[in-house]
């Protein structure tokens, strides 16, 4: 009999990214419906990916940095102290960690058990998948630093209103007792072993001394660089194909205006129609080209960032769905406010 000892399950050898996947069969669709598109989508999506690259590698470099680093841990003492201390520096830190809402899964949960504020982590919570440091150089290299700007400070606000809304009624029964009885853990990466681990030790800012940190910021690079790269490639195809096919007409009758029902729908169909934080970007900035209101596109990133299946997911699997469902009402909620000061603004 042969040995099979070290052969992979079919499930584990042929699993395909997703996001690769549509890069590859973009073309392909093209090529039978409309070959003639095949070869400006190209020039397009590789025009725009390297437009944005410096933006990229920035990104990339700053996120590896702080992994390697260990600036991680600075993250803890945000939660210590008086609530409405906790709560300002929770939503502040949320909007400048470097974390997808699955890698701060194990930080929330032991934060939970040992009693911290739901205020708090609330306010984490909604702030974390809004802004981070790739995010940031992302946006302003697509929508404007303008953008990029107001979008980090409605991050901040959000997780401020969620915080003192969750405190405002913490003795009622919605926020109550909130968390399930099986805490899960999850991760969005391979390194999700390391990531539950990360947030104990000392920060050591010239890392490079020590050849476990000098690998872990060079994974961390790999990891990041893999992953901006598909989904902006991916992205900037799918922009390409909406300059191409989706009348601008449309998109300004729909979502164009200055009044209150642009904003409203924009919320409304950000967490349906949003594929990524990052792939978003793009995304945007050609629904914008084609009448999109500012309010409305400001709602849209904002409801979608926080309503999207990796950020509803952190909060679902920690809390009973009363306190999910107040978690989504209050991300409705600033989305629209925020969408509609941005379109005063700008």
């Amino acid at each position: 009999m042969a040995d099979i000892s070290g052969v992979q399950p079919p499930s584990k050898r042929w699993k395909i990214d997703k996001a690769v996947a549509v890069i590859v069969l973009i073309p392909i669709v093209l090529a039978v419906f409309d070959p003639g598109q095949i070869e400006p989508t190209i020039r397009f999506a590789t025009a725009a990916f390297l437009n944005t690259l410096p933006f990229i590698l920035f990104a990339i470099l700053a996120v590896a940095y702080m992994k390697a680093t260990g600036a991680e841990n600075l993250l803890s003492g945000a939660f210590q102290g008086r609530e409405v201390r906790m709560i300002v520096l929770a939503a502040l830190v949320g909007g400048l960690s470097p974390f997808c809402s699955c890698q701060v899964i194990p930080f929330i949960a032991a934060l939970l058990a040992m009693g911290a504020p739901l205020s708090a982590v609330m306010a984490f919570w909604l702030s974390s998948p809004l802004m981070d440091p790739a995010m940031f150089s992302i946006t302003a290299g697509t929508l404007g630093i303008g953008f990029a700007t107001a979008k980090l400070g409605f991050a901040v606000a959000i997780g401020l209103l969620g915080g003192f809304t969750v405190r405002a009624f913490a003795s009622s029964a919605l926020f109550s007792n909130p968390l399930k009885k099986a805490q899960v853990k999850s991760c969005c990466s391979s390194s999700c072993g390391e990531d539950e681990d990360s947030f104990s030790g000392a920060v050591k800012w010239k890392f490079w001394g020590e050849a476990h940190r000098r690998a872990s910021f060079r994974e961390a690079a790999l990891e990041n660089l893999f992953f901006l790269g598909k989904w902006l490639a991916l992205a900037y195809m799918i922009e390409a194909l909406m300059l191409r096919y989706i009348p601008a007409e449309l998109i300004a009758q729909v979502l164009g205006g200055t009044g209150l029902g642009p904003i409203l729908l924009g919320a409304i169909v950000g967490a349906p129609a949003y594929l990524n934080g990052y792939a978003a970007v793009p995304l945007v900035d050609a629904l914008l080209e084609q009448g999109m209101s500012n309010g409305a596109a400001m709602a849209f990133v904002i409801a979608g960032g926080i309503s999207s299946i990796p950020a509803a997911v952190a909060v679902w699997a920690l809390v009973k769905p009363r306190v999910f469902a107040a978690y989504l009402g209050i991300a409705v909620v600033g989305a629209v406010l925020a969408g509609i000061s941005w379109n005063a603004i700008a």
